[in-house]
């Protein structure tokens, strides 16, 4: 495929590569662009902004959960019918898992799509020696081509004289200088910043201001022209419909949960489901009831601690959940997912599916992880492998008779039941492709399409 892609990197995270991300995307969006925008890693909030900022969906780009032969087909799945792609990189450039040597980092996946890399520096606190930063990036691996330097929250005309005067000997181009700008602040919380879905109009005020910076800031032509000048990627696109066989009549309906509190999921989520045969229905647990036919449940992640009370309050859905996870309907959930199903978070009543408590702490669990199946479920066998993400300031208390999700390296993590399948885990389900086939399975036999 041919398209013009560039990828937002930074030497460290807090540089404002989101920030910049975000107004490349809208300022192309509004000088008449089709923008696909994406995210290096396992984020879920910042593909939201991109989602904002360019009206299509946010995706992530991950190597470690999804297989890094999976990068490029997944890119040109997500930029289909785009004329530009904007990827926003994570931490610094050349930072992946842990323990590996930049496994999954925004490098490695900036050659798995040889794409170009425009480096945002912060240059609040330095003038000239922005150039010896450049210079050290460039040289670090040379099998990623650095294009451009887009010099972020400078203060005066003198400061980005200095900074300008120090990146020239790299011969590096700057493609743009942002000043600082208070309308950028956008609300944050204990695992970043707020979703879009929590604060539609502050983000789109957030997005709007970036889009203005980034206009008046950066030669959007020769941002364009950087993109295009990407070679051809030799790939063919990720196609759901290939990955899982529908059944030959009859559609359950799988519920997935949405709204401020369950916006923890990757794109693909959905688009398996409805190739493996479903009919997918997002609702709101905040103030909705399951969707009419509701066969199977997918609850994905979030923040339901901020909103335990709300949630708490909507009893219809709760007593509907409970008592169609008692009559056997697969559910399949992921962190938050895990949280709703306990018997109560922070004190809060939730649906009670589960032998368990939940409860906000102060301690932060961060991670890739690799975990294998404790048990034989209607979704995992017994011994699966599979690679996960954790990201959560919660903890779990399970009965002494709960049987656990996953077996970790440091011990047992979720719970399970017949029908029920809830965890911490976030997995990428396009490397676990049979999962959403086995939840829609699992759904068709539950109202009776299939014995």
């Amino acid at each position: 495929m041919v398209i013009p892609r560039i990828v937002v990197a930074a030497p460290a995270s807090g540089a404002g590569k989101t920030t910049v991300a975000v107004g490349l995307m809208a300022a192309l969006r509004r000088a008449g662009h089709t923008v696909a925008g994406f995210k290096v890693g396992p984020d879920y909030i910042d593909p939201g902004f991109h989602a904002v900022a360019t009206g299509r969906p946010g995706r992530n780009l991950d190597a470690m959960l999804s297989g890094e032969e999976r990068v490029a087909p997944l890119f040109a799945h997500g930029a289909a019918g785009a004329d530009i792609a904007v990827v926003e990189g994570v931490m610094g450039l050349y930072d992946g898992a842990l323990g590996t040597e930049g496994f999954s980092s925004t490098a490695h996946v900036a050659k798995l799509l040889q794409a170009p890399v425009v480096l945002v520096v912060d240059a609040s606190a330095a003038g000239r020696s922005v150039g010896a930063v450049v210079q050290g990036f460039v040289a670090y691996d040379t099998g990623v081509r650095i294009v451009g330097v887009i010099l972020n929250k400078v203060g005066t005309d003198r400061h980005e004289a200095e900074a300008r005067a120090g990146v020239a000997p790299t011969g590096v181009p700057v493609l743009g200088v942002l000043r600082r700008d208070t309308r950028l602040t956008v609300p944050s919380r204990h695992l970043g910043l707020v979703p879009a879905d929590e604060q539609r109009e502050q983000a789109a005020a957030a997005v709007d201001a970036a889009a203005e910076l980034v206009k008046a800031g950066v030669d959007l032509e020769a941002f364009v022209a950087a993109a295009a000048a990407a070679s051809p990627l030799e790939t063919v696109a990720w196609d759901p419909a290939a990955e899982v066989t529908p059944a030959p009549e009859g559609r359950p309906v799988v519920a997935v949960a949405g709204g401020p509190v369950f916006s923890f999921r990757y794109t693909e989520t959905a688009e398996l489901l409805t190739a493996a045969g479903a009919d997918v229905a997002t609702f709101d647990p905040l103030h909705d009831s399951l969707p009419d036919g509701t066969a199977a449940l997918y609850l994905g992640g979030g923040f339901p601690e901020m909103h335990a009370e709300a949630l708490s309050s909507n009893e219809v859905l709760r007593g509907q959940v409970a008592a169609a996870v008692a009559g056997g309907m697969p559910v399949i959930a992921e962190c938050a997912g895990l949280l709703y199903l306990c018997r109560e978070l922070d004190g809060h009543a939730m649906t009670g599916v589960l032998p368990a408590t939940a409860r906000m702490t102060g301690k932060l669990t961060l991670g890739y992880r690799t975990a294998i199946a404790a048990s034989t479920t209607a979704f995992f066998d017994e011994g699966r492998r599979v690679r996960g993400h954790e990201f959560h300031r919660t903890a779990v208390t399970l009965d002494a008779d709960a049987e656990p999700a996953w077996y970790l390296p440091d011990g047992v993590e979720g719970v399970t039941r017949p029908s029920v399948h809830a965890s911490y885990l976030h997995l990428h389900w396009t490397a676990t492709p049979d999962v959403p086939a086995r939840l829609v399975a699992a759904a068709r036999v539950h109202v009776g399409l299939e014995k």
